[in-house]
C-alpha cells in the first residue's frame, strides 16, 4: 500500500494578494501534518498573478504565472483554489476548471451570493468539489455546520456579525465615544478598512454573505439582490448614547428568516439588549447566531477576516478536497436548494424601530404625534426626551413590533407635519 507520504495532490492558487499570500504560508507551515490529516501531501504548482515579474515575498518566482492557459492544460492539477475576488475572470475560470475536471476551492463571496447556481449546478453536473467556506466569515466554519451539521434541521431564522470592519466601527463608536469619522479613520489606518469603504460601510459585503447563508439554511436560492439592505454612516454618537439608555447596543446584522409566507433577508444596523449573544461581539470578530426548530438557538464566533484566519478557512477546504480526491470521491455537498421560496418585500415584514425625532417644543405636539402613529396603526412601547434648546425638542420614540409599511406610511405623515422640524435617526430594534 503506498505510504501518504508518498501521495501528492497538486494545485493552483489564483491570486497572490493578502488572502492566496496567506494560504501559500500556510500550505508551506502544515506539510509534515497534511498527509496524515488530508491523506496526501499538497503542493501548490502554480500560482496566477497579473504580473509574473513582481516578486511575491516569501513566494518562489518560478511558481508564478501570468497565463490561466498554462494552469488549466496542466493535468497534473488537481485542484484550483481561488482568491483573486470579482466576478471575472473568476467566474469563467472556475466554470472552465470543472468542465476540465478539477476541484474547486474559493473564497469569491461576490461570485458566490451573484452566481452560485450556476458554479454548483456545474460542479455536480461534472462531479466536481465546490468548496467555499471562506466566503462568509473568515475562520468561522458556518458553511460546513448549515451544510453538514444542521442538514436536518428546520432552521428558521439567521442573524450574523458578518463584517469585521463595521464591527470595528461600531464597537469604537460604543466603548471609546467615537464619531463615525473618527472610527473610521481608526479602522482604515489599521488596515480593518479599504481605502474605498464602501461594500463594508454601506452593508454590501454582509449583504453577499446573507444571501449565501439563507440559500443554504433554507434550500432557496437567495441572490445578493434580494437583500435589502443598509448601512451604518448615518449612525451617531447621540444614537450610541440613547443604545445605552435603553441598555442595548447598535450592530450592523445581516438576517435571514423563513416563515409559511417565504423568506426575509435584509442588512441593517439594529438595537440589540445587551443580554443577547451578538451583542458581546467586539472589534473584527464575527459571529453568527442560528435557530432551529429542533437544536433551539446556537451560536458561531470567531475572527471574520484578515489574511491568516481566511486562508485558515480555504485551507480547510484545501485539505477536505485533497482527501476526496486520494479516496476517489467528490461532489458530496453540491446545492441543496430544492424548494422555490418567495422573497419577501421589506415592506411585508415586521419589525420594532427607534425613531429620533426633533419637533416643536409647544403643548399639544405629542399628542399630534401619538395619534398620528395610533392611526397608521403604530403602537408605541417608549417615549423619552432628554432635551430641549431653542423652542425644538428631542423625542425617542421606540415602537412595538409592526409592519414595515405602516410604519413608513406614519413616517411619511409626519415628515408633512410643521410640528416636525426633523427625522435625525431611524434604526430597527431587535
Amino acid at each position: 500500500m503506498e505510504s501518504v507520504q508518498n501521495k501528492i495532490v497538486k494545485a493552483a492558487l489564483l491570486g497572490a494578494g493578502t488572502v492566496g499570500s496567506g494560504v501559500y504560508e500556510l500550505v508551506k507551515e502544515r506539510q509534515e501534518d497534511f498527509p496524515h490529516i488530508c491523506g496526501a501531501q499538497i503542493e501548490i504548482a502554480k500560482i496566477l498573478v497579473r504580473d509574473a515579474s513582481k516578486e511575491r515575498a516569501g513566494i518562489p518566482s518560478d511558481l508564478l504565472t501570468d497565463s490561466w492557459e498554462e494552469i488549466i492544460a496542466d493535468d497534473s492539477i488537481s485542484i484550483i483554489i481561488e482568491v483573486m475576488g470579482g466576478i471575472e475572470p473568476a467566474k469563467s475560470y472556475l466554470l472552465e476548471a470543472m468542465k476540465a475536471g478539477k476541484q474547486v476551492v474559493t473564497a469569491n463571496k461576490d461570485l458566490i451570493a451573484e452566481h452560485g447556481h450556476e458554479l454548483l449546478d456545474t460542479a455536480e453536473k461534472y462531479g466536481c468539489d465546490f468548496k467555499f467556506e471562506a466566503a462568509v466569515a473568515g475562520c468561522v466554519p458556518i458553511i460546513q455546520v448549515l451544510k453538514q451539521s444542521m442538514s436536518s434541521e428546520n432552521i428558521t431564522e439567521i442573524m450574523g456579525i458578518v463584517n469585521g470592519t463595521t464591527n470595528y466601527i461600531l464597537t469604537r463608536m460604543t466603548q471609546s465615544g467615537m464619531s463615525y469619522d473618527e472610527a473610521l479613520k481608526e479602522a482604515t489606518d489599521l488596515g480593518y478598512a479599504e481605502a474605498d469603504p464602501t461594500a463594508d460601510v454601506d452593508g454590501l459585503d454582509a449583504g453577499r454573505k446573507i444571501a449565501i447563508m439563507a440559500s443554504i439554511a433554507f434550500h432557496s436560492r437567495v441572490t445578493f439582490s434580494d437583500v435589502y439592505i443598509e448601512g451604518i454612516r448615518n449612525i451617531t454618537a447621540k444614537d450610541i448614547f440613547y443604545a445605552k439608555e435603553f441598555n442595548s447596543v447598535i450592530k450592523l446584522v445581516g438576517i435571514a428568516r423563513k416563515d409559511e409566507n417565504g423568506i426575509e433577508v435584509k442588512v441593517l444596523p439594529i438595537l440589540i439588549p445587551q443580554e443577547h449573544p451578538l451583542a458581546t461581539v467586539n472589534d473584527s470578530f464575527n459571529a453568527v447566531f442560528v435557530h432551529g426548530t429542533a437544536s433551539d438557538d446556537t451560536m458561531y464566533y470567531g475572527r471574520g477576516a484578515g489574511k491568516r484566519p481566511t486562508a485558515s478557512a480555504v485551507t480547510g477546504d484545501l485539505c477536505t478536497v485533497a482527501r476526496h480526491i486520494i479516496e476517489k470521491h467528490s461532489n458530496l455537498h453540491v446545492c441543496s436548494c430544492y424548494k422555490e421560496l418567495p422573497i419577501k418585500n421589506i415592506q411585508d415584514t415586521y419589525s420594532r424601530f427607534f425613531l429620533r425625532m426633533q419637533v416643536a417644543d409647544r403643548p399639544g405636539v405629542l399628542a399630534n404625534i401619538t395619534s398620528v402613529f395610533g392611526t397608521s396603526q403604530v403602537s408605541i412601547a417608549q417615549i423619552i426626551q432628554k432635551s430641549r434648546q431653542n423652542g425644538i425638542a428631542e423625542l425617542v420614540i421606540i415602537t412595538d413590533k409592526v409592519k414595515e409599511l405602516y410604519f413608513s406610511d406614519a413616517l411619511n405623515i409626519l415628515k408633512r407635519l410643521s410640528i416636525v422640524n426633523s427625522i435625525s435617526s431611524l434604526i430597527r430594534v431587535y
